[in-house]
């Protein structure tokens, strides 16, 4: 399936166009908020395999519908080496389908369900998590990658 494009404002200070990374695998991945618990832990642990990634000649890509001033903030405490993009209308949310209905100690708003997807160098979605849980989901999408690299020699 053919990965949704788009053109978000990022931490860097420019509008990123997710087909600029044509020709490498792209890590996506949506979380809901900035500095809240599990999305931290998730962030983090990008950042601690980020080497890896980038030896494998992989991008990640960070998107919330926080603000660019929060992503920088996040970036900066968390000393994170990847872009973040700021999808504030939730478009780009709607178009990978991750902006859901969720429920919290019995209320009901909408919001980002965490998810990731692995796009190939010709900007097809060649896996995809949703409903992500935080703990060892890095090192499974890390192994996605070496697996579609693999099958792509």
């Amino acid at each position: 399936m053919k990965a949704p494009d788009f053109t978000l404002p990022a931490s860097n200070g420019e509008h990123v166009t997710l087909s600029q990374f044509r020709g490498k695998y792209v890590v996506l991945y949506f979380y809901p908020k900035d500095m809240t618990p599990g999305c931290t832990t998730e962030a983090c642990e990008f950042r601690d395999h980020y080497e890896a990634f980038n030896e494998l000649g992989a991008v990640v890509i960070g998107i919330s519908s926080d603000s660019l001033e929060r992503h920088n903030k996040f970036i900066e405490k968390h000393s994170l080496p990847f872009l973040l993009l700021s999808d504030e209308k939730q478009d780009v949310a709607k178009a990978y389908n991750v902006w859901k209905l969720k429920k919290n100690f019995g209320k009901e708003y909408m919001g980002i369900e965490r998810s990731t997807f692995l796009i190939d160098p010709n900007g097809h979605i060649v896996k995809e998590w949703r409903k992500v849980k935080v703990n060892g989901h890095v090192e499974e999408v890390l192994d996605a990658l070496k697996q579609a690299i693999g099958s792509n020699k």
